[in-house]
């Protein structure tokens, strides 16, 4: 995975996260509360730090789990809330997050 796929991975987490604050705990416009902005920095920082660098599969499909077990409970909470409403909201990346998450399933590192 190249830089500008993280990046672009980056900004699927960061939609991913505003939609499911915005829909569960109504913060004040344009801003996460303390709890969701807390899930936003470690998932940035995971991906920052993901030891598989430049041939990066999505997290759901390494066999590295790299988030402590209450991140990893939370960023599923969010995406599970979330996925269904990104083709509303952003289907520009949702439907560029579907073709990447085919595509890439066969690169999986073992």
């Amino acid at each position: 995975m190249l830089r500008k796929d993280i990046d672009k991975e980056k900004e699927v987490v960061q939609c991913m996260i505003e939609l499911y604050c915005r829909g569960n705990h109504n913060p004040q416009k344009n801003r996460l509360c303390v709890q969701c902005q807390e899930l936003s920095d470690y998932a940035l920082k995971r991906l920052d730090l993901c030891p598989f660098g430049n041939s990066k599969p999505f997290c759901s499909n390494c066999k590295i789990h790299c988030y402590r077990k209450d991140m990893r409970i939370r960023i599923r909470n969010v995406m599970r809330y979330s996925g269904p409403r990104m083709l509303f909201y952003y289907p520009h990346l949702a439907i560029r997050h579907l073709f990447l998450g085919i595509t890439r399933k066969e690169r999986r590192p073992k």
